[in-house]
């Protein structure tokens, strides 16, 4: 049977792990979802309320809802529909033979 050696996990201090120590240590204090402020798809900061965070709002895909996504992603969306031929009034349809 084999002889087993104790696994050890531990790392060599070195310099790149000190320095990710300290990014660690900046970066957790960001996170404000906690237990009393869950990040779901309601939650103010997952809504496209007009700013630059949100996508959604808070129903199911949102695929055919002109207002999901930020800022940036309506004003882009609008920009590209103009040259867009196919509009709700428009509808692509399949061609019959």
């Amino acid at each position: 049977m084999a002889n087993l050696e104790p696994l050890d996990f531990s790392q060599p201090t070195n310099d790149l792990s000190d320095i990710a120590k300290m990014e660690r240590a900046k970066l957790f204090p960001k996170n404000d979802y906690q237990t009393k402020n869950k990040y779901s798809s309601v939650n103010p900061d997952a809504l496209a309320d007009g700013d630059d965070r949100g996508k959604g709002t808070g129903g199911d895909l949102d695929v055919h809802n002109k207002n999901a996504g930020a800022v940036q992603d309506i004003t882009e969306r609008n920009s590209l529909i103009v040259g867009n031929e196919f509009k709700p009034t428009t509808p692509y349809t399949t061609p019959t033979a």
